[in-house]
């Protein structure tokens, strides 16, 4: 457990009060010296490096948050609102900020558009005793340009990587399609069987029959569409926008996955907001973001285990919330979860959190994750309302 070092400053402050006007001055001239140096120390960062409180006013910002923002040093950012300067960021951190058990790392990755584009991760801790001495919580959070380093990681991602993911891809999607043809051909006979026997409302088991043949061309019909959507992810096609009902598009991803759910003995507790305001979204891209997140905090999970969904809507958002009660992500792996080819499964191929970024891109959105270690993970998926879409991050 650390303790407190009990440095010359200290004692001296101890006994302010006995100090004369000499002592006094060269006190304050020792404290002026130190805080100078410290604000060059911090000047000299290229990261930018804000103190905040719940609300969002920035106590203290050094000269590079200036320079990300894109302020000029005379400009007095302290008493300024962080949600103001940056439109859109304090929605995408939920209301996890507000509540004292949050959780306590928060990751995002946003772009500004001025004074000129640039992509920005931002990473925020909050003080762990700051809120007993102030009666406020506050938070350290710290922006880095990571504009270059994208424009590189994509690069790598399509000149050296993918070719060799695609060859494999392409020879895994080939083996697996000789079965699922033979499946679907073979549920085909069965279907006609059925129907040939025409089966009176009576015939409970051969009703029962013809509903499972059913499902299993559904199920056979996904498999191949998630083959299919696998390989477009690697080279994505451009999302074919249009009005889309997120609650709706969720719901259907549910009774798809209901199964699965009960076998890993999961409860799901989905809550949307009544009337969400459409988005323009491609659905079956959708569809594959929310089976993604679903599937990540299904395998973080033992039986048991809770995973809590919600939708919600402000001016510019419809925000969609998974909250499951796995085991968490360590801190040093959390910064890295959008990178490819990252992951902290057992056989994962780390493409899982990268699909789900990109196209969440594509429409305009963004993702989101705060974790904690024996707690759990909160995923948040932002989708712009259709009247306040922004523009799309290349």
């Amino acid at each position: 457990m650390a303790t407190k070092r009990n440095t010359s400053l200290d004692r001296v402050l101890g006994r302010l009060d006995q100090l004369d006007t000499i002592n006094l001055t060269n006190l304050v001239q020792r404290l002026a010296r130190e805080r100078a140096l410290f604000e060059d120390i911090f000047n000299v960062l290229q990261e930018g490096v804000l103190v905040i409180d719940a609300e969002g006013v920035i106590a203290y910002a050094n000269a590079a948050t200036h320079r990300l923002i894109g302020l000029g040093s005379e400009d007095e950012l302290a008493g300024q609102t962080l949600w103001r300067l940056v439109p859109g960021l304090r929605p995408s951190l939920g209301v996890l900020m507000d509540d004292d058990a949050a959780l306590p790392v928060m990751a995002r990755e946003f772009e500004l558009t001025y004074p000129e584009p640039k992509i920005v991760r931002l990473y925020m801790v909050p003080f762990k005793s700051e809120a007993k001495k102030t009666g406020g919580r506050k938070f350290v959070v710290i922006l880095t340009d990571i504009t270059r380093d994208k424009e590189s990681t994509e690069q790598r991602i399509e000149n050296e990587r993918t070719s060799s993911v695609l060859l494999l891809a392409a020879s895994v999607a080939h083996e697996l399609g000789n079965p699922l043809n033979s499946l679907t051909i073979h549920l085909q006979l069965m279907d006609r069987r059925i129907k040939k026997l025409r089966p009176s409302a009576k015939d409970k088991d051969a009703l029962a029959l013809a509903e499972s043949v059913a499902v299993c061309q559904a199920e056979v019909q996904r498999l191949d569409g998630i083959i299919s959507n696998f390989l477009e992810a690697l080279r994505p096609s451009p999302p074919s926008l249009v009005e889309t009902d997120l609650a709706e598009v969720l719901a259907d991803v549910l009774r798809f996955q209901q199964n699965e759910l009960e076998d890993r003995g999961i409860q799901v507790e989905a809550e949307t907001q009544a009337r969400l305001p459409v988005v323009m979204a491609d659905r079956n891209q959708v569809k594959q973001v929310f089976f993604n997140i679903i599937k990540n905090a299904m395998e973080a999970m033992s039986p048991g285990g809770r995973l809590r969904i919600g939708a919600a809507a402000d001016d510019d958002f419809v925000s969609v919330v998974f909250g499951d009660t796995g085991s968490g992500i360590k801190q040093a792996d959390l910064v890295r979860m959008f990178q490819p080819y990252h992951t902290t499964k057992a056989g994962g191929h780390g493409l899982g959190l990268m699909i789900v970024q990109r196209i969440l891109r594509e429409h305009g959105g963004q993702v989101g994750i705060e974790s904690k270690e024996g707690v759990g993970t909160v995923v948040t998926l932002q989708f712009p309302r259709k009247d306040r879409r922004v523009r799309m991050l290349t």
